[in-house]
């Protein structure tokens, strides 16, 4: 029997809604799961409302946010560009005990990030979240290579905003070299963006954000290994494979310790923008992981 997903989105005319029924029909995973039900909050002017979105996919309109969470068997909340929306479309979602992917950035600090934890933990309801860069292939070769030996050092670019496409970059870097950042500085120029990410440790990581670059990455480690990716493509098909996974078992390969880290990182990298050349301290809280 096909397992329903159902799409939650502040608005549903965006590039993730408009292309992840396809990817998933096209996965190892298209004869177990399909989007059956999408909802969303507003249409924006210039925007398709919901019935035409639906029509040209293929997908019920479901009339509440409600019918979503009860018929469907596994649920995904959208708003990638409005992550101020994720907590109050997860609310109800998270208490359902079905499976719920949050799509990126999980939150936009690290206490709502928090909340929506705790919130889904008390309803035993399995969450996930990550931008789809952490599973390009060359992650995965890179922490092949790197194995036990320990990070050191991390360097990402690529293009984008930092509000919307910083996550990109973050989510790879605590891939690579995990948690604990304690602060960071912004220290661009202009529309180019640079983040640096120090940990008590000594550890760092550096983030640069310029405009139409591709997403690359290095990694330092060990005594003198070094990997170097110049080119990330495969990261949205197997992105949509480790979430029909988490789908099918319940279980999301993306620790919930990595995901707050990152909402951390953000939050603190936003601050940091209005305030350049001066470290801002990376927020931390008590956290039931």
């Amino acid at each position: 029997m096909v397992k329903k997903i159902g799409f939650i989105d502040y608005y549903i005319d965006e590039w993730h809604a408009n292309n992840y029924p396809q990817m998933i029909r096209e996965s190892s995973y298209g004869d177990k799961f399909e989007v059956s039900l999408a909802w969303e909050e507003v249409t924006p002017p210039g925007k398709k409302p919901l019935d035409e979105w639906c029509k040209e996919q293929g997908v019920e309109k479901a009339a509440s946010l409600e019918q979503v969470v009860a018929e469907c068997d596994c649920i995904v909340v959208l708003s990638p560009d409005n992550v101020e929306r994720h907590e109050d479309l997860a609310a109800l979602p998270l208490t359902s005990g079905k499976p719920v992917y949050v799509d990126k950035p999980f939150a936009p600090s690290l206490e709502v990030g928090r909340r929506m934890v705790q919130r889904a933990r008390a309803h035993n309801t399995p969450i996930m979240s990550s931008s789809a860069l952490r599973f390009d292939s060359t992650v995965e070769k890179a922490l092949a290579q790197i194995g036990n030996q320990p990070v050191h050092f991390v360097s990402t670019r690529g293009p984008g905003s930092f509000d919307v496409y910083a996550i990109h970059q973050v989510e790879p870097i605590v891939t690579l070299i995990g948690a604990g950042a304690k602060r960071v500085m912004q220290c661009g120029a202009g529309e180019n963006k640079l983040m640096i990410i120090d940990y008590e440790d000594g550890r760092r990581a550096v983030m640069n954000q310029i405009p139409n670059h591709p997403f690359q990455f290095s990694v330092q480690y060990g005594d003198t290994g070094v990997y170097v990716c110049d080119s990330m493509t495969d990261f949205f098909p197997r992105f949509i494979e480790a979430m029909l996974r988490f789908f099918d078992t319940g279980v999301s390969v993306v620790s919930v310790e990595q995901t707050l880290e990152i909402a951390a990182i953000l939050e603190a990298g936003t601050a940091a923008l209005s305030r350049p050349d001066e470290w801002i301290e990376v927020p931390r809280c008590e956290i039931v992981y």
